[in-house]
């Protein structure tokens, strides 16, 4: 039987698939950014077409790699959550841009349903918040301005990136998997509860365009002989925050995650007990095996690795991303300077699509290294507001696994940990989330009995950074913070 797993890691910038050994060694890489498209302020959109198509070359490169498609055993699939396609059923064609989860566009529109009086029992419903993130009414415009969709009737499919990815695939199989089906504002999230009339009504999206919702771990078809040169299985599927939290053996309740990508987002396992908050995080599914659901309390933060890349790309400070890093240990302090990166608008727990970026604290004094430091020094502010939050729900961090492009950077590691006053532990092996999708592929193709079986099996080791700042010192740059974020928020 064929033991190596394929795992196609479908992110906000780049395409990636990664090929994995049984136990979770990883054998190889092939990686293809995508472009972003910014029609106008606060929009955020990709070409679906390109994505298939890079998708398409790095698994072919990785299938080869393996030495044919007879020896994968199955492919993992874990992708950007909120993102949405619109495509053709009759040819998987896209008929218009995808909306990225960043998009704003519905701020508005979502606003309106607030004043309403509708998020308290959205919140039930779903676990979510009405925010201009989630997928629901990012379809829900779609429909009602982009002409193409409604002129292509019954051949309009709406999916997720993975679900999408899967249709293509397979070449037909219309199916999402049940953590981001939660992520849509369109799901009942209790139980085995399945797209929810009313959130569909409320959001003005038919649910005959939605696809099936199925289990992670299940065997949702396999993929077009004629692609690979073969039929492999694709058995594994999860948003990436999901595969994250799965990745780094937080399945247990109070076991917590953080992953620093494009934006940072923190789940807390809860176990098969669906949680509920008071301070606006947010109730997901962490994974379902078969039927059974279990779930996760969950910050986010919206900007994160993509503050590095804006001030590598768009003001030209860095030459590169890593150069963050040694920028921020060459000055003593931060000098005064903050940078709150609401360049989407703020997340949890404070929701201000609104929202603009600050940087604050300049003199003459000020380098281009204080930025720096203060970009990074960003993340760990904006993981205490949720730590913060998170106690107040009453699920306070023991410590904290951090994974994503960004918990390579040893400074970071070692700030959140200064910050939160916690181990931050983070695996050798970084990429949590495509390992986490081959642990869910391995099971479902039933090379483990289970996930947590998989989970002991094919996490590897790690790292502990342990907290070393002064009391004073953290007390004073979070005053600095709560000054620079209150002017933001009262803006």
């Amino acid at each position: 039987m064929p033991e190596n797993i394929i795992v196609i890691d479908e992110g906000t910038t780049s395409t990636r698939t990664m090929l994995f050994a049984a136990d979770g060694t990883p054998l190889g890489s092939a990686q293809r950014e995508f472009r972003q498209h910014y029609p106008g302020p606060g929009l955020v959109e990709h070409d679906a077409e390109e994505i298939w198509q890079a998708t398409l070359a790095c698994t072919r490169t990785m299938i080869d790699k393996a030495g044919g498609a007879d020896r994968i055993a199955a492919i993992g699939i874990t992708n950007q959550r909120e993102t949405v396609v619109f495509w053709d059923r009759a040819t998987g064609a896209p008929l218009a841009r995808a909306i990225v989860w960043q998009d704003r566009r519905t701020a508005a529109a979502c606003a309106a349903l607030k004043e309403a009086g509708h998020e308290a029992t959205v919140q039930e419903r779903s676990g979510l918040l009405l925010d201009p993130y989630f997928s629901g009414s990012k379809i829900g415009w779609a429909l009602e301005n982009w002409p193409q969709l409604r002129e292509a009737g019954d051949r309009l499919a709406v999916g997720t990136i993975e679900s999408y990815l899967v249709f293509r695939l397979t070449s037909g199989v219309h199916v999402s998997d049940a953590t981001n089906a939660s992520r849509t504002l369109l799901m009942t999230i209790d139980g085995a509860g399945g797209w929810d009339a009313g959130l569909c009504d409320l959001l003005g999206v038919p649910m005959g365009l939605l696809p099936e919702i199925a289990g992670c771990t299940t065997r949702v078809g396999a993929t077009d002989p004629a692609l690979f040169g073969g039929a492999i299985p694709i058995c594994g599927m999860a948003g990436d925050q999901q595969a994250a939290t799965i990745g780094q053996a937080c399945l247990a309740p109070g076991q917590t995650k953080a992953t620093f990508g494009t934006g940072a987002f923190i789940l807390s396992a809860s176990g098969e007990t669906r949680p509920h908050s008071a301070n606006r995080l947010l109730a997901t599914v962490l994974v379902q095996e078969g039927d059974r659901r279990s779930y996760a309390l969950e910050g986010s933060v919206f900007v994160a690795g993509s503050l590095i890349q804006w001030l590598r790309d768009g003001l030209g400070l860095l030459a590169s991303a890593g150069e963050s890093e040694g920028l921020a240990r060459s000055v003593s302090d931060n000098g005064g300077v903050y940078l709150v990166p609401a360049l989407s608008g703020l997340g949890a727990p404070h929701w201000r699509p609104d929202a603009l970026a600050a940087l604050s604290g300049l003199s003459f004094a000020s380098s281009k290294a204080h930025v720096a430091r203060a970009a990074l020094e960003a993340q760990a502010y904006q993981a205490h507001d949720l730590k913060t939050a998170f106690a107040a729900d009453g699920v306070d961090w023991a410590d904290l696994r951090i994974d994503g492009g960004m918990a390579a950077n040893n400074w970071m590691a070692q700030d959140l940990a200064d910050m939160l006053g916690l181990v931050v532990e983070r695996p050798d092996f970084v990429e949590s989330t495509a390992l986490g999708a081959a642990m869910l592929a391995a099971t479902g193709a039933g090379l483990y009995p289970n996930l947590a079986e998989a989970a002991r099996t094919m996490r590897g080791r790690t790292t502990r950074f342990t907290p070393a700042l002064d009391a004073q010192k953290r007390e004073a740059r979070l005053a600095g913070w709560q000054s620079a974020l209150a002017k933001i928020l009262t803006a």
